[in-house]
């Protein structure tokens, strides 16, 4: 008699996969490493860690740290501090402040996405072409021009020449030797930007150097955002505990800081004119 094969069918996948944490009833695993091994390291190498995936060298995580720092200024001028602090005095709990501030993050404030992904592809463009680094960023430059393109990161609305906050984030990474080819190409990109005069004053600004020491770090466009609004959140915190304390209830904008640009109108005269017959129910 003629045994029958056992064919053993594969697992089905569960519905979630994740690498990032496992919580068993004895310990919980971040990146596979025991929390409680975890627990004391600085914020900026676990923070590497649970993004990337990996245990950051010391000169990673001390840049990783100096991102982190490089946008605590989340000042009262912010659309996103402003708009934080006008919930909390409607709706008073710290959550609610630092969700708002951070919705407030994008394209023209903060976020530096588009910054990281402009320099991850410019680099890849230029590893891929066979061009020296100034005339690939001339080319880069005139081509931006011709298009009319705003190269994101360059320009600041106080600052002129230089960013003093990148500065101090370039001069770190430089000293821990992770200002590399992406971050090196887009300084050069800006050289040559600058020597139009009219945009002689542009600077780098910090979202921009953070975007490309990120990028050089290996992170994602995406993932360049997610730490520079993390770095933001203890300002966040500070102003929304302030705002907490200061027992000002529901902020409003004052009647004298707004011009009404519309006109009174006759509502019964108009819904007749629409075709209304009964204007007092628009029926």
């Amino acid at each position: 008699m003629q045994e029958k094969e056992i064919v053993m069918s594969e697992p089905t996948p569960k519905y979630w996969q994740t690498s990032v944490s496992q919580i068993t009833p004895e310990h919980v695993y971040v990146r596979g490493y025991d929390l409680e091994d975890l627990i004391g390291i600085p914020f900026g190498a676990a923070t590497y860690l649970l993004i990337k995936g990996e245990l950051p060298t010391p000169q990673q995580a001390k840049v990783v740290d100096a991102l982190l720092t490089g946008v605590l200024d989340y000042g009262l001028e912010k659309a996103g501090t402003v708009a934080a602090r006008a919930v909390v005095s409607s709706n008073p709990n710290v959550q609610a402040g630092l969700a708002t501030a951070i919705l407030a993050a994008g394209e023209h404030s903060l976020a530096p996405e588009n910054a990281a992904r402009f320099i991850a592809t410019q680099y890849a463009a230029f590893e891929a072409s066979e061009l020296e680094l100034e005339e690939f960023a001339a080319q880069v430059v005139a081509q931006a021009r011709a298009d009319r393109l705003r190269i994101p990161g360059f320009g600041h609305p106080v600052f002129r020449g230089e960013d003093p906050r990148g500065q101090k984030l370039k001069h770190i990474a430089v000293s821990e030797g992770l200002w590399n080819g992406p971050a090196v190409l887009y300084e050069a990109i800006h050289q040559e930007f600058v020597k139009n005069p009219k945009v002689a004053h542009f600077p780098i600004n910090d979202v921009g150097v953070i975007a490309a020491i990120s990028t050089a770090l290996g992170f994602t466009p995406e993932e360049s955002t997610a730490l520079a609004v993390i770095g933001t959140l203890p300002g966040i915190a500070a102003h929304v505990t302030e705002e907490l304390r200061s027992g000002h209830l529901v902020r409003q904008i004052p009647a004298g800081d707004v011009d009404y640009s519309g006109e009174q109108r006759d509502y019964r005269e108009d819904a007749a004119a629409r075709g209304w017959s009964d204007p007092g129910t628009l029926s």
